[in-house]
């Protein structure tokens, strides 16, 4: 049975004997607990496997550790080195935002293409791209 307190960070969970046991917390987001640390931190906007698992190489942490056995001092390590290295979660989407914005008000090609919510690479729009043109609307046919 677990007992989950939503209060303010860190979430603490209450197990059956009483113990407490801390949920690692990373850039605001709660790594998942059963997974391993290196597909866990994946879940951190803006961290992959790569990058992961040069996170943990520096922070010296086994990859192959489960995010439930990490001690207070290894995710202390690990959200050291992700705050000042890398761009994550909110500055990420921020400058992403920010950097799409800047081409929309130059009025280059790939502002005006995101502008349309056309695609921005170059790809062919005559039969797919309907993951950015979304649904198709049907024209009418002129009557001869």
């Amino acid at each position: 049975m677990l007992i989950v307190h939503a209060g303010l960070r860190p979430a603490i969970i209450i197990l059956n004997g009483g113990a407490k046991a801390r949920m690692a917390r990373i850039s605001g987001v709660d790594l998942p607990r059963d997974k391993r640390v290196e597909i866990g931190l994946t879940y951190v906007y803006g961290i992959g496997r790569v990058s992961s698992n040069n996170i943990l190489t520096k922070a010296n942490v086994n990859p192959d550790t489960r995010v439930r056995d990490l001690t207070d001092d290894e995710v202390a390590r690990i959200a050291k080195i992700v705050d000042a290295e890398y761009m994550v979660e909110g500055d990420l989407r921020r400058e992403t935002a920010l950097n799409i914005k800047r081409l929309q008000e130059i009025g280059c090609y790939r502002g005006i293409r995101h502008r349309k919510g056309l695609p921005v690479r170059g790809q062919n729009t005559k039969n797919n791209a309907r993951t950015r043109k979304g649904p198709r609307r049907t024209v009418a046919n002129k009557k001869k």
